[in-house]
């Protein structure tokens, strides 16, 4: 992992912004600050990308989720900065409805910086390495994806996904044809654990299938297995 990795953090309150440019800077890593969303995405429209975008959801001027709309719209390498999403404490809409809009995790607030730097490497090491397959190139039917590229096309078309479920179907992909649990698949990606009741992996799926599947309703890539998890079919169009 670069040791100079650079973070944007978007956050309104000064005094948290920082403490975790602080800490943060212990371990390594540069963070730009910026107060509110307008500024911080016309930090995201300059020459110089950040590694990660730690968004805060409520700023004075737009919320997070609205921040996060427009990145994903920017043209170019820009949509595909990942972005952690600092949320609410006790309020699961607003984390489902992140990353239905393209957050690759989130954290609810008050954290702990650990919790936050942990996070913040396992999203970087996905972007980074991820789990190299023994071919960079996979096609199933129309279906292709390029690991050196990391790019998702369907029928010639490229697919819009964050860098996180570029990781997620590429998993899959390579284990075609088995049933694999939740577990399975983020440990797969070499994410974070997956935290008691939280269901995040499937707000995840559903955005794959929304990009990659002809019928997001009636799937015939990524199968539903009751009770257990997900399995990429190895037999498509």
């Amino acid at each position: 992992m670069n040791a100079q990795s650079q973070l944007l953090m978007i956050e309104d309150d000064h005094r948290l912004a920082q403490m975790v440019g602080e800490y943060l800077g212990q371990s390594g890593m540069q963070v730009t600050h910026r107060a509110d969303g307008a500024s911080g995405l016309a930090q995201l429209q300059g020459s110089e990308l950040p590694d990660l975008v730690i968004l805060d959801l409520m700023l004075p001027d737009m919320d997070g989720l609205e921040v996060c709309r427009r990145l994903r719209a920017l043209p170019g390498a820009a949509a595909q900065v990942p972005v952690l999403m600092l949320t609410a404490k006790g309020d699961p809409m607003d984390r489902v409805i992140g990353l239905e809009i393209g957050a690759d995790d989130y954290l609810p607030k008050p954290f702990e910086p650990r919790e936050l730097l942990a996070r913040i490497r396992a999203i970087l090491r996905r972007r980074e390495t991820g789990a190299q397959p023994a071919a960079n190139l996979l096609r199933f039917g129309s279906l292709e994806i390029d690991r050196d590229a990391r790019t998702i096309s369907v029928a010639g078309e490229v697919a819009d996904l964050t860098s996180y479920q570029f990781d997620l179907l590429a998993a899959m992909a390579e284990r075609a044809g088995r049933v694999l649990t939740r577990d399975q698949i983020m440990e797969a990606v070499r994410g974070r654990e997956l935290e008691a009741f939280d269901r995040s992996i499937d707000v995840h799926m559903g955005r794959i299938r929304a990009a990659i599947e002809a019928d997001p309703k009636n799937p015939r890539r990524i199968l539903t297995v009751r009770g257990v998890g997900y399995v990429f079919a190895k037999q498509q169009d």
